[in-house]
């Protein structure tokens, strides 16, 4: 009764920064009790990749000490090329004979050595028909994986789970929005790098893909036409400009591609018979406030688009944020958010 209270921990490896959270979870329900983001890395990691490991061992380091966080045990992520989801149907199975079939199964889905990859599945639709179910597949590299893993090891944390990006996402947005039956919603986390798509529909992804797509993409195009330094580019994109920069073209250049991917998503989902279109989008990630950039993917869709909050059915202290509004900063931990509600 007087004991301590469960604390779970997220720690997200972004390209750009990286975030944690501790959420506090008691018959009350979630509390987040305590965030932080660290210094912007240098192309510290690309891709889902760590290049610096230094850098990386260093500003995990530094964002738990100054945090103060004392839980050790940390739910982490993966995301990028090395990452692969996909639904296959196969031979309807029990899951102990599936977890047997699923690596044959895998060889004919995985464009790697299928020793060169973790794997893992879950059981979408026990019942397509009478001899085959669909499940969810998911592979992503091993080294990969194990360099995740040691990282966080060497920085004193123990990883309980290592899950990836897009899921993390959903979780998050699950824990703090309604869904109406049948509603096919686009998740789309903006990164630095990456962009997270993932097509959900009753639960259900129905597509998962990480694009090449992210702000770099925005800041680059500002710094060619403008002839600006990073920083000046960095602070056009966040509306800050002292300079008059119109970033509106460069934001619809970028959207246009990610409209695109999602465009050819919604094309796959039409061929599989899986869905016609999506009804809403919801928007993360540390990108997610750029100016012009709803109103892009609203008017391009034709559906309601929503930067996403995270801790709208979370409590926390009001002084947490300090002078910002929570719903400024919330997008940005949204893949932590959703690690430390795992």
């Amino acid at each position: 009764m007087f004991g301590k209270k469960k604390t779970t921990v997220g720690l997200d490896i972004g390209s750009s920064s990286i975030k944690v959270v501790e959420i506090v979870r008691d018959r009350s329900g979630d509390r987040l009790v305590n965030y932080g983001i660290s210094e912007p890395l240098s192309e510290a990691i690309v891709d889902g990749e760590i290049m610096d490991r230094q850098m990386v061992h260093e500003a995990i380091t530094n964002l738990m000490e100054s945090r103060q966080i004392r839980n050790r045990s940390v739910a982490t992520a993966v995301s990028g090329r090395a990452v692969i989801v996909k639904k296959i149907l196969m031979d309807r199975l029990n899951e102990e004979d599936a977890k047997e079939a699923i690596q044959w199964e895998a060889e004919q889905h995985v464009p790697y050595d299928i020793n060169d990859v973790s794997l893992d599945f879950q059981i979408i639709n026990p019942n397509v028909d009478a001899k085959k179910m669909q499940v969810l597949l998911v592979a992503a590299k091993k080294d990969m994986v194990q360099n995740h893993a040691e990282i966080i090891r060497e920085a004193g944390l123990t990883p309980t789970i290592i899950d990836v990006d897009s899921f993390a996402i959903q979780n998050a947005i699950e824990a703090n929005y309604e869904f109406v039956p049948g509603e096919t919603v686009a998740l789309v986390n903006i990164g630095a790098e990456i962009t997270n798509l993932n097509i959900v529909r009753d639960g259900v992804p129905h597509f998962t893909k990480d694009l090449s797509v992210g702000s770099n993409n925005f800041v680059e195009g500002i710094q060619r036409r403008h002839n600006v330094s990073q920083p000046e580019a960095l602070q056009a994109l966040r509306g800050r400009s002292d300079g008059g920069i119109d970033v509106t073209a460069i934001v619809q250049a970028a959207c246009e591609d990610l409209s695109v991917q999602i465009d050819r998503a919604i094309s796959f989902l039409k061929s599989a018979g899986d869905a016609d279109r999506i009804d809403r989008i919801l928007v993360s990630g540390g990108s997610a406030r750029i100016p012009g950039l709803t109103d892009f993917l609203s008017g391009r869709h034709h559906v309601p688009v929503t930067v996403v909050n995270p801790v709208q059915r979370l409590s926390f202290d009001p002084g947490l944020f300090g002078g910002d509004a929570p719903e400024s900063i919330a997008p940005m931990l949204t893949v932590a958010i959703g690690l430390a509600l795992r």
